[in-house]
């Protein structure tokens, strides 16, 4: 796809424009120099402007209505599964392209989708969405109409482990340890995220099964057996939720297969980082740093800090990675996608430096 031949902006449509990420999206797009928004949607506010719902958005003078009004060129959808797929299907079969924020066209295998989210509601288009992470799948996204953004953990994990998993590195058990700020529950009002209950406090959640699991394995199985490896993949994922905004980091234990790897520490070491720097060479938006990340490094950009080591005490390899949940891991992985889909210079739009402090 690319820009019409008069040079015009992208028409942007941005569907429930009154949660986090859609929110996000809007800062992000407004800034664009390709984009123009003409239309964002958001049932609990409509009549409503934009501003007078997210006052920093005061550039973005639109109204907010119920549904996606005029001509577009790309449509963003910031709604949970289930109810995104439901909307989104008249404008997938009318060849509109989407970019779409929720789970609902990340898993290919319609019963894994059931297994974790229940009925698909629109199961007949699974085979035509491609997953939204341009560092694995960049060609087929910049062929796609139909785009599903990544969950915000599996970006972080995912970018953790791919070099390992490339090379069919991964030998059996990995254990994700992982903390988000609380802008990944989403804006809506639930107990778990009220100030009494998060401020001063830091708690595991998910222990029954996380949703995200499933992205995981699916993404990193797939560049395994890419590699050619008979290694069973099995990823035990545990999420926490940090008094904090923004920012996921995930402290990822991987299993290295036999022989991957020297078992001399410092040429281990060095065999290790060399994998992740030639991986990721070329990536705009993935720093391979020198020390471990923290999450304000990443704050406002779309950057992913990846940081691989040796443990000097037992010789295991361990993975740090840190993005900012709201940017590289949903808005700013959308507007990505969204420059490869049309044509656009990858970088253009967004930022790989964070906000710090």
């Amino acid at each position: 796809m690319s820009t019409s031949a008069s040079g015009s902006p992208i028409r942007a449509a941005i569907i429930n424009v009154t949660g986090y990420v859609g929110a996000e999206l809007a800062r992000l797009l407004a800034q664009h120099p390709a984009v123009e928004i003409v239309c964002v949607t958001g049932r609990s506010e409509v009549g409503k402007r934009l501003p007078n719902v997210f006052p920093h958005l005061w550039s973005v003078d639109l109204p907010i209505v119920a549904d996606v009004e005029g001509d577009v060129d790309v449509i963003f959808s910031g709604l949970p599964h289930a109810a995104a797929a439901e909307r989104l299907t008249p404008f997938i079969e009318q060849g509109v392209p989407v970019i779409d924020a929720s789970a609902d066209f990340r898993l290919y295998d319609e019963e894994v989708y059931e297994q974790w989210y229940g009925e698909h509601p629109a199961p007949h288009l699974l085979a035509q969405s491609v997953y939204g992470l341009p560092e694995l799948h960049r060609e087929a996204i910049a062929e796609s109409r139909l785009v599903a953004v990544p969950g915000c953990y599996p970006t972080t994990t995912i970018l953790a482990l791919a070099p390992l998993a490339a090379k069919g590195w991964l030998g059996g058990r990995t254990v994700v340890d992982a903390k988000s700020g609380v802008s990944g529950a989403g804006r809506s009002l639930k107990l778990t995220s009220h100030f009494s209950e998060v401020d001063s406090n830091f708690s595991a959640y998910g222990l029954s099964g996380h949703r995200h699991q499933p992205e995981m394995v699916q993404e990193l199985s797939s560049l395994q057996q890419s590699a050619e490896s008979e290694a069973e993949l099995n990823v035990t994922f545990v999420p926490h939720l940090v008094p904090m905004t923004r920012g996921i980091l995930a402290t990822c234990y991987p299993s290295i297969s036999d022989g991957a790897l020297p078992e001399n520490p410092e040429e281990r070491a060095a065999a290790l980082r060399d994998a992740y720097e030639s991986y990721y060479a070329d990536e705009p938006f993935v720093h391979v740093a020198p020390a471990a990340p923290s999450t304000k490094q990443t704050l406002g950009s779309n950057a992913c800090i990846v940081y691989p080591m040796v443990d000097p005490m037992t010789n295991e390899v361990m993975v740090i990675s840190a993005i900012d949940n709201l940017v590289k891991g949903t808005a700013g992985g959308a507007v990505q996608c969204l420059n490869l889909m049309f044509g656009l210079p990858e970088e253009l739009g967004l930022s790989k430096i964070g906000v710090y402090p």
